[in-house]
């Protein structure tokens, strides 16, 4: 089984949106292990109201919590502490295994563990997930060295949104991993542009 650990640059770059492409686009299963902000709903209601294709298995998170913040302070809020050796990788059928992540690669989980630390401990490869804003080059060239020095598995980058050209040239020119796939800017995120932006994935990248 292939498993696939979305992460991105920072907090807000279209984790969930990339998700949701790629879980249609590859009839994937998908799972969020860590969500915070339940209040406001999570990232498997959303991403189930978008998906068409019949295969997908949603899988329940393993912490929920309600405040929306890094994981480590949502734990704190409701008196727990995040164990990440009570998150095991839910049994699928399913050839392809879409995992997101919570924030950016070092968001703490608790005293000693990030999010990206799942990657390594579910043996899936990263796909790092950029957006254009200012600082998005320092952040994506820092998150790739970080990856690449802890010999974490690593697939590619998936730009999202419109970017200004020479900010992509950057880094494109400077990134040691392929770019997989460009998000168009949606203008609305729904069941339809999902499914465009789910056909003009080059999925035998992924298989």
């Amino acid at each position: 089984m292939k498993k696939y650990f979305i992460c991105g640059i920072g907090t807000d770059v279209g984790k969930t949106l990339v998700s949701a492409i790629l879980t249609e686009a590859l009839k994937a299963d998908y799972w969020k292990p860590v969500q915070t902000g339940s209040y406001e709903g999570t990232d498997t209601q959303q991403i189930s109201g978008l998906i068409t294709n019949p295969n997908t298995v949603f899988y329940r998170e393993t912490y929920l919590f309600e405040h929306p913040s890094s994981p480590h302070l949502a734990a704190d809020k409701e008196n727990t502490e995040i164990d990440v050796s009570k998150i095991k990788l839910p049994e699928t059928k399913n050839n392809i295994l879409i995992i997101e992540g919570a924030g950016g690669l070092l968001v703490p989980l608790n005293k000693k563990n990030y999010v990206i630390d799942l990657a390594k401990q579910f043996d899936a490869e990263v796909i790092l997930v950029c957006r254009n804003y200012l600082g998005c080059i320092n952040h994506t060239l820092l998150s790739m060295e970080y990856l690449l020095k802890h010999n974490y598995k690593i697939k590619g980058i998936i730009l999202n949104g419109k970017f200004e050209p020479l900010v992509k040239k950057a880094i494109v020119d400077f990134s040691p991993i392929p770019v997989l796939a460009e998000i168009e800017e949606l203008e609305q995120i729904s069941k339809q542009n999902i499914s465009l932006q789910a056909q003009r994935i080059n999925v035998k990248l992924f298989l």
